[in-house]
């Protein structure tokens, strides 16, 4: 059974070992998702309450986090969140860790109050989760980038009408 909670702060080194052993072979990735989350941690950007790992038999198998962004156009800044990285050791992968780590995180973000997650990932796979191309709604990233893997999942339609722009990430993701 997988077990999802929020971390805490003795979780960290055990946390960078789920992280960077997830990425270790991933194609697109510069290796460097083990450090983003330490600099994350330490951004204004960083929710503790959507910074959730997953154990299976009390051993970290896998991490997700979600931190502010916002999404602004020339009338109006929106606060949003970006969903970035969602990790899972590599034995452990397609076996309903990500899944369960994404779900409870969308569900902890809409219980805070969020209007939406941004993703940049995988498009079949985010799309399994409700998240369709962020071009849709006129948003988009600040960098070059396909818009099948640019993804956006409203979690509250009222909130989130009328969004559009260019989303503005944590100066950490650019450190």
């Amino acid at each position: 059974m997988i077990n999802i909670r929020c971390e805490l702060d003795k979780d960290y080194p055990i946390i960078k070992n789920v992280v960077k052993e997830s990425f270790k072979n991933t194609e697109f990735s510069d290796k460097d998702e083990h450090n983003l989350v330490d600099r994350l941690r330490n951004s204004n950007e960083y929710i503790r309450e959507l910074a959730l790992l997953a154990e299976i038999n009390e051993e970290v198998v896998g991490y997700s986090l979600l931190t502010k962004i916002n999404i602004k156009n020339e009338n109006e800044s929106r606060e949003s969140l970006a969903l970035a990285p969602i990790s899972v050791l590599p034995k452990h992968q397609n076996k309903g860790v990500g899944k369960a780590l994404i779900n409870e995180s969308i569900e902890k973000a809409k219980n805070l109050g969020y209007s939406s997650i941004v993703v940049l990932g995988h498009p079949s796979y985010y799309s399994k989760f409700g998240f369709i191309n962020a071009n849709e709604f006129y948003i988009k990233p600040p960098f070059e980038v396909s818009n099948d893997v640019f993804k956006v999942l409203v979690l509250n339609k009222e909130k989130f009408k009328g969004t559009s722009g260019v989303v503005e990430y944590s100066s950490a993701f650019f450190e």
